[in-house]
């Protein structure tokens, strides 16, 4: 390990991994439910550290009839293990210099050197355009042939030479940062620099995915998929506003689009060498008759947003919006940098999501029109429905045959209605489309057949399905699947599906998305 450093090797977090299964052997399941977190994700797959996959590869419940909310068992072992972990570390691990954690709200390993092992780091937070690069910082370690370094004690005269140097810095400083000709910050005008809001430390193990409401101050807070979003920071800059109480339309998660960081801000986020995907989430309120308000986003010094107008983008206010960015990797200082600064009007972002993610292809999106999460029998998970407007939801659980995972179809959305889902620009994408007959047939209701159900759906303008009849060509209660290649998304960075009624309503229970790209 680097002197030094603040970032545990691999092999020794694998090494502490290794010593706290062997001191939880005298506990099973802590032991097997350690491993079992500690291996997923050295193998990179913490997406799927999730409480269904817990239950049933953990602790051997049944795949097919397991339900989290009456069963607990994944959460009652986890609160398990973090306060055995506690234990451990204050009495026979309190030495180890790497210990791991499993923060409350995810379950997620982190490992972490012990604080007598690191040494303090800087005061300043990460490195900013124009700072020193380390080369050129002093520090106060021996040669290599053992020499003391330059110390200030040798020459106390220098003090007093030191201390003017420093006032006429300090002097020129101030009048640079008040005349206007401030420097340059990915290609855009900044403010006056300030302290950030917090120093965060460059750690390989920073718990991911990161998850942050914007302008918020408060506790974590949960999504209706489980995911959990922390606080504010990594910014610098910027104020913050709360939405007065509204209704937001197209998410099933209105408290992220509650509060905003806006003004001209940055965020300076340590990330460990990586491909990541970058998710930004706006939304604007009733504006009163305001004219349109741009601002510019900027990644590592790119402006990947020009000209951006949140009430443009979303179609309408009081609409969520959200942008995807895929093959997004930190700067060479450890760091991704995002930048949003003025053009016609105050930037503002609601909420900021950075995810593990695969060189050239973005994650697959799957959508349940359920008000809950869903794994399927691949151990691929479904987020609650969202991106919708218009259209109802029916959650009403039937016996659904010709499919593997019935409980995909334990509820639809159905009427004339409309999805809205983001994805990178640069893609073309596969969009798989999940039906079932619910109603009509001898099977459901006992009313109606053939021509009861007739609908089309369109895609960016595109006709995918027209006079579509689910029962023609399923019958009621069996699973229907539907595929589509090569979708080109809006210049919006969206998937707009329409839904349209033809005879009686439209209906759908599950859209996948899948990035083409190799």
């Amino acid at each position: 390990m680097p002197e030094n450093s603040t970032v545990p090797s691999q092999e020794a977090e694998r090494a502490e991994l290794d010593a706290v299964v062997e001191a939880l052997a005298k506990s099973p399941r802590l032991s097997r439910l350690v491993r079992y977190l500690g291996e997923k994700y050295f193998q990179g797959e913490i997406d799927r550290l999730h409480e269904y996959n817990i239950a049933t590869e953990v602790f051997d419940r049944s795949k097919t009839i397991f339900d989290a909310g009456e069963d607990a068992i994944a959460r009652v072992e986890a609160h398990r293990l973090r306060k055995r972990l506690k234990e451990f570390y204050e009495k026979e691990g309190k030495d180890h210099p790497v210990q791991l954690t499993i923060p409350s709200g995810t379950y997620v390993p982190v490992f972490t050197l012990r604080a007598e092992s690191v040494a303090a780091p800087p005061a300043d937070g990460p490195p900013r355009i124009n700072s020193f690069p380390p080369s050129q910082q002093r520090h106060d370690v021996q040669d290599r042939n053992g020499a003391q370094p330059f110390r200030l004690t040798r020459w106390p005269w220098l003090y007093t030479l030191l201390a003017v140097v420093f006032l006429f810095a300090a002097s020129g400083i101030y009048w640079f940062s008040h005349s206007g000709a401030l420097a340059k910050y990915s290609g855009n005008k900044t403010s006056p620099a300030q302290p950030p809001a917090a120093s965060p430390s460059l750690s390989a193990t920073t718990p991911m995915p990161i998850r942050i409401i914007s302008g918020y101050s408060g506790k974590p807070q949960i999504d209706s998929a489980g995911a959990v979003w922390e606080a504010d920071r990594y910014f610098h800059n910027g104020g913050t506003w709360t939405l007065p109480a509204n209704f937001i339309a197209r998410t099933s998660d209105p408290m992220l689009f509650e509060q905003w960081r806006t003004g001209d801000f940055f965020y300076d986020v340590p990330l460990p060498p990586g491909v990541y995907e970058v998710h930004l989430y706006f939304v604007t309120a009733d504006r009163a008759g305001e004219v349109t308000s741009t601002f510019s986003v900027g990644i590592n010094g790119d402006t990947v947003l020009q000209g951006f107008d949140v009430n443009s983008d979303a179609l309408g206010e009081n609409i969520a919006d959200e942008r995807v960015f895929r093959d997004v990797s930190p700067a060479k200082d450890g760091y991704l940098h995002l930048a949003f600064t003025s053009e016609r009007g105050a930037p503002a972002l609601n909420a900021l999501e950075i995810l593990p993610a695969i060189p050239h292809k973005q994650l697959p999106i799957r959508l349940v029109t359920q008000p809950t999460s869903f794994t399927d029998h691949d151990g691929q998970f479904w987020h609650p429905d969202n991106y919708f407007m218009n259209g109802r939801l029916s959650t009403k659980r039937q016996q659904i045959a010709g499919s593997a995972d019935p409980d995909l179809f334990a509820g639809e959305r159905y009427g004339h209605f409309t999805y809205a889902i983001p994805v990178d620009t640069r893609g073309r994408y596969t969009v798989i489309l999940h039906f079932a007959e619910f109603y009509f047939g001898p099977h459901a209701s006992g009313f109606g057949g053939t021509g009861s159900r007739i609908f089309r759906v369109i895609c960016n303008g595109t006709t995918l399905l027209d006079n579509f009849d689910i029962f023609k060509e399923a019958g009621s209660l069996h699973a229907l699947t539907k595929t589509f290649y090569h979708l080109k998304p809006t210049a919006q960075g969206k998937l707009n599906l329409t839904f349209e009624p033809v005879v009686n309503n439209a209906t759908v229970s599950g859209i996948e998305v899948l990035d083409e790209s190799q």
